[in-house]
């Protein structure tokens, strides 16, 4: 784990002047040195890349509050480096030496759009147009336990001293802590942030003499982890206090939101979310909501366990959120009714709500329509979730456009027209929900992600997409879906399925929607016209085919059998070339954009 210095809260104003400054045409003779992708190359990114500007309506917003907003964001610009660096310990040197270059060559857009695709990957890594990881900047290749396991380790290496240090795991496999070899060098430098900040020796008790005891007896052969409240140790202070600042602010006009960030400024301390996450949920918060922490560990793919930081600041749109509440009081009726025996008891009074995004840092940064947090089963089995809906990414109608796109290069025309904005955000809807619903420990009280692994994130994001599509007929018969409504929610679905690219297993998303194509391939949900080359739908089978693979995920995510998971995923997520390859080629042919920047009026971009 490489670790950084102090300082980047100036760095990270010199990246937004430059992101932000025009650049200048410069030919291709001004060869960049070796390792950075030459103009000809990046120009092929750009051009597939939409730039979207989010700028939302804050007039309904207090003084207090626009203040609050703007400490957020500065919080949210700690946060993000923070994630840049979890992911690759060269990242934050490769942008540094970047943005240099940009400079001393004058600004030209060979270097110009090296910035915006740093941008777009949050990092020096993207999935370039085949479908492939490739370094734009010269660092090293990226490794499936990104910067928070010893960079470049093994998991056979792991899994062996697991194996005979079992005492171990339960550090090891936090889902916030880093993990180290035992050297010297390691060893002497989180003794020294230790020393530096008291309160974290007294937050985390018996730490100090546990590294002080190692510290005897040092290895590279050993393994030991610390939270990140000791490895980010002055970022995260610099987080705390901008929290506070907030809190403070806050504290006679939303007394409960105010409550929350401060539960949560001490929470990056302790690497205990309760007492924010249990504020956050029951908490009944104004104008502004602010997603804050590491929670999501689709970015971990040695063991699928690290959580990864995000945060969103987060303005409430009235108007649409009166209209999804009413869903909550449905909630036990629905987990009831799922094709698994052994159901729970749920709260029904979670807070579900649509927001715009004012601005979205780390992990969350994108065109993420939704979120339910937070994750851990103790917790939610105590408070409940929160779901939190980003209106305006959901609603965006060159995001919207792009999707239909896709959707018309490769249904069949007749289906084409059923497939509207509506279906997006009321599959999206309950897609979070989904989360919320089914299993959440194993039936020998394992956690999913102890379990599964790296298998876990992508049978919980199989189980909510299909949990959305499965609830359809119950919502029908309740007059909540109309029929026109309903087709539309059920074309969404299928549009899911689509990609581009065979993903690789480390792509949860990609993955689990390939699956769930083939798997409705397999029931004849769908059917390929090879002469078309289009997929046509047969609704009729549509209840009974979402039915049958939820039944089979859940029943995986119970079990918390790792090496059924691996089958059942090996045997869903092949790509036909003569199907998938032909379908991602119109995809292709059809698409005006493959990436999307967001931008945001609050970073002054």
């Amino acid at each position: 784990m490489e670790r950084r210095s102090r300082g980047f809260g100036f760095f990270t104003g010199v990246v937004i002047a430059v992101l932000g400054a025009s650049t200048i045409t410069c030919s291709d003779s001004s060869k960049l040195p070796e390792g950075y992708w030459g103009q000809k190359t990046s120009d092929k990114v750009i051009a597939k890349t939409l730039t979207i500007r989010l700028d939302p309506d804050l007039s309904q917003l207090s003084d207090a509050e626009r203040e609050t907003t703007r400490l957020m964001v500065e919080a949210g610009k700690i946060i993000h480096r923070l994630y840049e660096v979890s992911r690759h310990p060269q990242a934050l040197t490769a942008h540094d030496d970047l943005a240099a270059l940009h400079e001393e060559l004058g600004r030209p857009k060979a270097t110009g759009n090296l910035l915006d695709i740093y941008r777009l990957a949050k990092g020096p890594i993207i999935r370039n147009l085949e479908g492939e990881l490739e370094a734009f900047v010269p660092v090293e290749p990226r490794h499936p336990g990104r910067n928070v396991y010893p960079w470049g380790i093994e998991k056979l290496e792991l899994a062996a001293f697991l194996e005979s240090h079992p005492d171990d795991a339960k550090t090891i496999l936090a889902i916030r802590s880093v993990v180290r070899r035992s050297t010297s060098e390691n060893l002497a430098r989180d003794i020294g942030v230790l020393r530096e900040h008291d309160v974290l020796s007294v937050l985390h008790p018996g730490l100090k003499a546990e590294l002080v005891a190692l510290a005897e007896d040092p290895s590279t052969k050993a393994f030991y982890a610390v939270p990140y409240s000791v490895e980010y140790a002055d970022d995260l202070f610099e987080v705390r206090d901008l929290l506070e600042q907030a809190a403070s602010l806050m504290e006679d006009s939303d007394p409960d939101y105010a409550r929350y960030l401060r539960n949560r400024a001490n929470d990056l301390l302790t690497d205990d979310y309760e007492s924010g996450d249990a504020s956050w949920v029951t908490g009944r918060f104004n104008n502004l909501n602010t997603q804050i922490g590491a929670y999501e560990n689709y970015d971990d793919e040695l063991y699928g366990v690290k959580a990864f930081f995000s945060l969103s600041v987060l303005v409430k749109d009235p108007a649409m959120s009166s209209t999804i509440t009413t869903v909550t009081k449905w909630m036990q009726e629905m987990e009831d009714l799922l094709p698994y025996e052994h159901h729970k008891t749920v709260r029904t009074d979670i807070p579900i709500g649509a927001y715009n995004v004012v601005a979205d840092f780390g992990q969350a940064r994108g065109t993420n329509t939704a979120s339910i947090l937070p994750n851990e089963s103790y917790i939610t089995r105590k408070y409940g979730r929160t779901i939190l809906l980003r209106h305006n990414i959901m609603i965006h109608p060159e995001l919207f456009a792009g999707r239909t796109r896709t959707f018309a290069a490769t249904v069949d025309e007749e289906f084409v027209d059923t497939y509207t904005a509506k279906g997006d955000f009321f599959r999206t809807l309950w897609h979070e929900i989904g989360h919320y619903l089914g299993p959440d420990r194993t039936l020998d009280g394992r956690t999913l992600d102890e379990a599964l692994e790296e298998d876990s994130s992508i049978l919980e994001e199989m189980k909510a997409d299909l949990v959305s599509l499965f609830l359809m007929k119950r919502l029908h018969k309740k007059g909540y879906y109309n029929r026109v409504r309903l087709r539309s929610v059920q074309a969404a679905g299928i549009r899911r399925t689509l990609r581009r690219n065979q993903p690789s297993k480390s792509q949860s998303y990609a993955t689990m929607e390939n699956m769930q194509l083939n798997y409705f391939l397999e029931k004849n949900l769908l059917t390929y016209d090879a002469g078309k080359n289009k997929l046509r739908i047969d609704y009729s089978v549509y209840h009974e085919t979402v039915e049958s693979m939820l039944r089979e995920v859940m029943a995986l995510q119970y079990r918390g059998d790792k090496v059924a998971a691996d089958a059942f995923i090996e045997k869903y997520s092949t790509w036909d070339p003569d199907i998938q390859g032909r379908l991602a080629k119109s995809m292709k042919e059809s698409e005006k954009y493959r990436y999307t920047i967001v931008r945001y009026a609050a970073l002054g971009e």
